[in-house]
């Protein structure tokens, strides 16, 4: 699953709604837009990627220099495909069956996928560790997010590090209060054959850098990389590691 919002959608969760019902809504509309999402990633049509956060990235994995990567909700299996081309070997893994069918069809040597969800890996579904375990856009729930930190120090080898990739809660707060917390969904700008949009939660800078010391891990660098068009910040890129690494 990838985070697809140019930008925030209107304000705020329904007070009334349940956590885990919004994180399953996360669930059935990826399941939904399967398909229209990998003709958009595929064809190019998501400009922001194309110009900015794609090679962000793809950048910051490679000074990393990993021979083994998880990719962390892998969607259509891009990053993963790429990754493995450069030599790396991949595990993509999806709570989307749909799209961990489509990444694994025409794989290059060295990528394999799993359907697992982020509770699946909390509760020690997987058991291998990698150099480099990467969510590209891909964490957008609350508690699942927090579940799957909970699990991130056992899936890395003693000198591994995690890179999670977001929009950057600047851009995307606009007329909202900085403060976390539920947001509606939105694919303004998208195909109009996507639909039923997923709701996502927001976090301000302070509260991603709390997630990750929570769990034991220590962001040993944040890097904001910027639309040379508007002048802004794309996306904002964590690196950790465990805090015990050298």
């Amino acid at each position: 699953m990838l985070f697809p919002y140019g930008t925030a959608g209107d304000a705020a969760s329904d007070p009334g709604a349940s956590m885990p019902l919004l994180e399953e809504e996360i669930l059935t509309s990826w399941g939904l837009n399967a398909a229209v999402w990998t003709k958009a990633v595929r064809r190019g049509e998501i400009l922001s990627r194309e110009r900015v956060t794609n090679g962000a990235i793809l950048e910051a994995i490679k000074e990393v220099a990993p021979h083994t990567l998880l990719d962390l909700g892998c969607g259509e299996g891009w990053l993963a495909h790429h990754c493995a081309r450069q030599g790396i070997e991949v595990l993509g893994i999806d709570a989307v069956n749909e799209l961990t069918a489509v990444a694994a069809d025409g794989a290059p040597p060295g990528a394999r996928f799993q359907t697992l969800s982020y509770q699946d890996i909390a509760t020690g579904s997987l058991m291998e560790r990698f150099d480099v375990v990467v969510a590209n856009f891909s964490l957008l729930g609350n508690r699942s997010v927090d579940e799957l930190f909970l699990a991130l120090p056992k899936l890395l080898v003693p000198t591994g590090c995690v890179l999670v990739q977001t929009l950057h809660p600047m851009l995307i707060c606009a007329d909202h209060p900085y403060e976390d917390g539920w947001r509606e969904g939105s694919w303004s700008g998208f195909s109009p054959s996507f639909r039923t949009p997923a709701p996502w939660y927001f976090r301000t800078l302070e509260s991603w850098s709390r997630l990750f010391r929570r769990h034991d891990l220590e962001v040993r660098e944040m890097r904001e990389p910027l639309d040379p068009l508007s002048g802004q910040p794309a996306s904002v890129i964590f690196r950790a590691t465990t805090l015990n690494a050298t």
